[in-house]
């Protein structure tokens, strides 16, 4: 193949993967997933990968690896489905790019330049898996996992890690002014912004954490309230949702995009970790808290609303669905960007209302085999009446 070629089958292989149509699978009725996922490596623009001078690439090779594109925060912006996703180099290391599309399905195209986010105190080795959140007070924000080597690790091991959650905030999504991290006691990942003050203050969904993998003492997910998101500091917190044994999230759970407000209450979105023999698995699942009060459950389904599938399963790391974003738009159509298995995004569909429906009428987990043959013998016998 000529370089003439190969540039010609580059440039036309990236627009047919751009442009292709994704189209809707029947599911549960609780949402549909769609036959192609929303974001890959593939998707990075070839700009990002290849120099196109030819008397500095004369062979036309690939300069800068793009291995994966995944966990994306989201918002409607300017008319446009809007994601800011977590794409991964080749050499490990995770920057944030923007990417949009017309109809929140399809034809997702990154922007001509990844996030180039300002640095705070020691510079991080890696940031990654942003939530955002358009608060009441006129900014956006984005919260997202800061991590660093861990300076107290023993000589040669280089994998412990410290985790913090990294603040920036930004009117464009283009310049991001970056704020301290959240000051709190433990390490802290997951952190969400709820969009609305409360008692005048800026409430916080936290996972707090005792080390960079393991929960440990940490509960679940917590509630925690500062004054300013420029020195934000957690200095009361709570845990409003608990872990609980031989269940979806017995390792750890961890809010995930900002809920959703509803007549009914607060839509939530989190992920729950279990081990199994083949390792960690992740996946996600619904709750919902109080109008009133945001920190009172008034509802929780049993097990997952959503779990690797097929193809979703391989990947990076296998069996994870993670998501830390969705959009809901005023006709209350949701569109729910999740990742499978650290590679990829997708996305899958559904309504408030049936979200809502799926929350206050599925029994929730009796935590007990007999509770559980309960609740389906209910179901059994409330169908057998129509016979």
């Amino acid at each position: 193949m000529t370089y003439e070629e190969r540039l010609a089958w580059l440039r036309e292989s990236h627009r047919a993967l751009l442009e292709r149509p994704n189209v809707a699978l029947e599911g549960n009725g609780v949402y549909e997933r769609y036959a192609n996922p929303v974001l890959t490596a593939d998707h990075a623009p070839l700009e990002w990968r290849y120099d196109f001078h030819r008397n500095t690439n004369p062979f036309l090779l690939e300069r800068f690896g793009i291995h994966a594109a995944f966990n994306a925060g989201a918002l409607k912006w300017q008319g446009k489905y809007v994601v800011v996703a977590r794409v991964e180099g080749a050499d490990r290391k995770s920057f944030f790019a923007v990417a949009e599309s017309p109809d929140g399905v399809d034809n997702f195209r990154f922007w001509q330049r990844p996030v180039t986010m300002p640095e705070y105190g020691e510079p991080a080795t890696n940031i990654y898996d942003m939530r955002l959140t358009v608060h009441e007070d006129g900014w956006i924000y984005g919260i997202f996992c800061v991590e660093r080597k861990d300076p107290a690790a023993p000589e040669g091991d280089l994998s412990a890690a410290t985790a913090a959650a990294g603040i920036a905030r930004t009117h464009d999504l283009v310049r991001w002014e970056r704020l301290p991290d959240l000051v709190s006691k433990s390490q802290q990942r997951n952190v969400v912004l709820h969009p609305e003050f409360v008692d005048g203050k800026y409430a916080l969904y936290t996972r707090p954490q005792d080390g960079f993998i393991d929960a440990g003492s940490g509960g679940g997910i917590g509630w925690a309230m500062v004054d300013s998101m420029e020195h934000a500091v957690v200095t009361d917190e709570r845990i409003i949702n608990l872990r609980h044994y031989h269940t979806i999230k017995e390792v750890k759970n961890g809010e995930g995009p900002h809920p959703i407000k509803t007549p009914q209450g607060w839509l939530h979105l989190a992920h729950g970790v279990r081990g199994c023999a083949s390792g960690l698995r992740y996946v996600l699942y619904m709750y919902m808290t109080a109008l009133d009060d945001p920190t009172r459950v008034i509802a929780e389904p049993a097990g997952f609303f959503m779990a690797p599938e097929g193809g979703e399963y391989v990947g990076d790391v296998m069996n994870v669905l993670f998501s830390n974003g969705w959009i809901c738009d005023p006709d209350g159509k949701v569109f729910i960007y999740y990742a499978s298995s650290d590679t990829r995004l997708h996305v899958a569909t559904s309504t408030v209302d049936r979200l809502v429906d799926y929350c206050l009428h599925t029994a929730p987990d009796g935590l007990r085999t007999g509770l559980s043959v309960e609740t389906l013998n209910r179901l059994i016998d409330h169908n057998l009446d129509l016979l």
